[in-house]
């Protein structure tokens, strides 16, 4: 009777105190999200704070990262770390995810990366590849797109062909992704079947109008914030450059790609432009943007979260 006492109140709530609820139970992982985008200015970007941060988002994967039916697989890759996650009902062994975790480039570790890992297993029921890229500044450009081919052909070695592998990323994830998908093009080498794209930044010149119209709204990045990743992992190279803008690059012949965004992002550019470009190469693209929604909102334990994940499966299914 109690139960069914509180489920009725629910019910009775009106969707302004649905939303203020939901607020408040999503405002500590929020906070937590900033905590670990704090760069004030290039020049306040140092390795203890940066330490800080990579603790914090190793707590908060652990905290959040919905690992329930699932099995979570560290092992190491020629001193690099990784991790299987696989669900623990009947999954597809054939075709795997390569999923590429974000934060600047200067934090995100394999902790960090069980949150959207284990999600995309789940909507998927494929296995999923972490891998925790050097970081920032203490291993800047080209450390990470490196550690990126490693793990591809890791999963080539493994016996996977390239068209049973999709990549994944969020964020410098996605950008690294897209750097990852144009060395394979330019080596010659077969693409993987699909890319998905979780506000990916793709332009480290940081040229699109978001950056500038945005910047009021985004809840969770600053300017500063992406000057600050940008100096740390690029200082003195040209960042027109494809291979650290990759949206700048030639797109032609680029696997299937899903991009999603939030309209409260100040890297919306990036995605919308991103799209304009796959489709002006003949790519096939899907771009959704989603109303009042913030930088890889997907991370979050909420139902607009589950149904931008469901999305995923539902493209990835079109692409078989």
């Amino acid at each position: 009777m109690e139960e069914e006492r509180i489920r009725m109140k629910l019910t009775r709530r009106t969707p302004q105190q649905r939303q203020a609820a939901e607020q408040q139970r999503l405002d500590p992982f929020m906070r937590a999200l900033r905590a670990v985008h704090t760069a004030a200015t290039p020049e306040t970007m140092n390795v203890e704070d940066l330490e800080k941060q990579r603790r914090g988002q190793e707590l908060l994967g652990r905290l959040i990262a919905p690992m329930a039916g699932m099995s979570w697989e560290p092992f190491e890759l020629d001193g690099m770390n990784c991790a299987w996650v696989r669900p623990n009902r009947g999954h597809d062994r054939r075709r795997a995810i390569l999923y590429c975790h974000g934060g600047g480039y200067t934090s995100g570790n394999l902790g960090y990366s069980r949150i959207l890992a284990s999600k995309l297993a789940n909507v998927t029921g494929w296995q999923v590849l972490s891998f925790e890229y050097r970081l920032a500044p203490e291993h800047p450009y080209p450390a990470a797109v490196e550690d990126a081919m490693k793990a591809w052909d890791y999963l080539m070695y493994q016996g996977y062909g390239a068209r049973d592998v999709v990549v994944a990323g969020d964020s410098a994830g996605g950008n690294l992704t897209l750097v990852l998908t144009h060395l394979l093009k330019e080596a010659g080498r077969r693409l993987p079947r699909a890319l998905i794209l979780l506000s990916p930044w793709t332009d480290m010149t940081a040229s699109g109008k978001s950056y500038r119209e945005r910047a009021a709204i985004d809840p969770v990045l600053t300017l500063n914030y992406i000057y600050a990743v940008r100096d740390a992992y690029a200082r003195g190279l040209d960042w027109a450059d494809p291979h650290l803008s990759p949206l700048l690059g030639d797109l032609k012949g680029f696997p299937p790609t899903l991009i999603q965004a939030g309209t409260n992002e100040l890297l919306l550019s990036d995605s919308v432009r991103l799209r304009d470009r796959l489709v002006q190469a003949a790519v096939p693209c899907r771009l959704e943007v989603w109303t009042d929604l913030w930088h890889v909102f997907q991370m979050f334990p909420m139902k607009k979260a589950g149904e931008a994940m469901e999305s995923i499966g539902r493209f990835l299914l079109e692409t078989l």
